[in-house]
């Protein structure tokens, strides 16, 4: 029997670094983005994806993480709906094994 494999962020944060004019979006809550998130990533909250537009176009690779992965999947189907094209979905920075920032971003 096969289970569902979640994507692993590490993986996911390698491709992103190779990837030209890539964004990094935090889709966790600002509380949650402010204990500790990956360098270099910016936080739109899953319920206000509309600010996405500040960091990226429709055709920008965007990367897209929370803590479980769960609402990085949600916002990656809202985001396509809305026409971006070019969406992934890391997982949670809880198997993340990097770096790790606090406080304001």
């Amino acid at each position: 029997m096969f289970g569902f494999r979640r994507p692993d962020i590490n993986d996911g944060i390698e491709l992103f670094k190779k990837t030209p004019g890539a964004v990094l979006v935090d889709v966790r809550n600002k509380d949650e983005f402010e204990m500790g998130r990956i360098k270099g990533s910016v936080n739109v909250p899953l319920n206000k994806l509309s600010q996405l537009e500040k960091y990226a176009q429709k055709d920008t690779p965007v990367f897209l993480y929370c803590l479980n992965g769960g609402r990085a999947g949600r916002a990656m189907k809202r985001l396509k709906r809305k026409g971006y094209t070019n969406i992934v979905n890391l997982g949670g920075v809880r198997g993340y094994k990097g770096g790790i920032e606090h406080g304001r971003g």
